[in-house]
């Protein structure tokens, strides 16, 4: 499999472009079905026009791994919504009627996928519009047959690298990705805080020399200031659990929740840029 076969895709040339234009990613995360069914696609939308580059949509699962407070509750909202992943990749064939050119990233877990079929969610995943996936909880070692469906359909498997990944494993893990890398900024869950930014450069140094796909760095980024950061070291950053607290904030409408995802994403857009 080459890196170069799904680099013509919404993702790839999402990349390219903000290359060309020597700007970051802003790769923005939220719970599909959080806190309602037709809550998401409106938010999605306004994401895109305060500045979001890429769209992370979180396919939400029972028994989390990886996530914090923030995006548990939001699982779990989403979950007594009736939110599966068929209803998520509707969501993402809605987003498409008016959006086209945006690139989309499913992240969640293998068991969803696994439930529905690795062939038949490529199928899907594709006629609906989505670019790319991230599984929290699927080894490199074994990620091989359902890349294969993926790229099949021109679709990215993207990785994740930890602060404790040994160096010989990032290297697998450069190897097999597609789309864009994504390091794990700290050792802990989803919204944590104890961000660590020297730490944060030497590993994306090291990554890049792996590589030639850009590596972005999601886990602790939370505004404008931590934002900017990043984005000196990175060649994009992932936002979510603060916006996944917007739209989980009871006490507002979602009219409220779009302005404040709005107020959020271009404090941080002007962060990076």
């Amino acid at each position: 499999m080459s890196q170069a076969d799904t680099a013509d895709n919404r993702l790839g040339r999402r990349f390219a472009q903000l290359k060309a234009d020597s700007k970051k990613a802003l790769v923005t995360f939220l719970t599909a079905g959080d806190p309602s069914l037709d809550a998401t696609v409106p938010a999605l939308h306004a994401l895109v026009a305060s500045g979001a580059d890429v769209l992370e949509v979180g396919v939400p699962f029972s028994d989390p791994e990886a996530e914090g407070p923030a995006i548990q509750a939001a699982s779990e909202r989403a979950l007594a919504n009736g939110t599966t992943l068929a209803v998520v990749l509707d969501m993402v064939q809605a987003f498409r009627e008016r959006d086209q050119d945006t690139p989309i990233v499913l992240m969640g877990y293998l068991n969803s996928v696994l439930a529905m079929g690795e062939a038949a969610f490529a199928q899907a995943a594709s006629a609906a519009g989505v670019d790319g996936l991230i599984l929290v909880n699927l080894p490199p070692e074994e990620s091989q047959p359902l890349q294969q469906a993926l790229l099949a359909v021109n679709i990215n498997l993207i990785l994740l690298v930890a602060p404790t990944t040994v160096s010989a494993r990032r290297q697998l893990i450069a190897d097999r990705c597609t789309g864009f890398l994504y390091y794990v900024s700290l050792k802990g869950i989803t919204g944590a805080g104890h961000l660590d930014g020297a730490e944060v450069q030497r590993n994306v140094a090291e990554i890049k020399g792996m590589t030639k796909l850009p590596v972005c760095v999601g886990f602790g980024i939370k505004d404008g200031a931590s934002a900017a950061a990043i984005g000196k070291i990175a060649d994009g950053v992932v936002v979510g659990s603060a916006l996944v607290a917007t739209m989980g904030d009871s006490g507002t409408s979602l009219e409220q929740k779009l302005t404040r995802l709005a107020e959020q994403v271009t404090d941080i857009r002007s962060g990076i840029d």
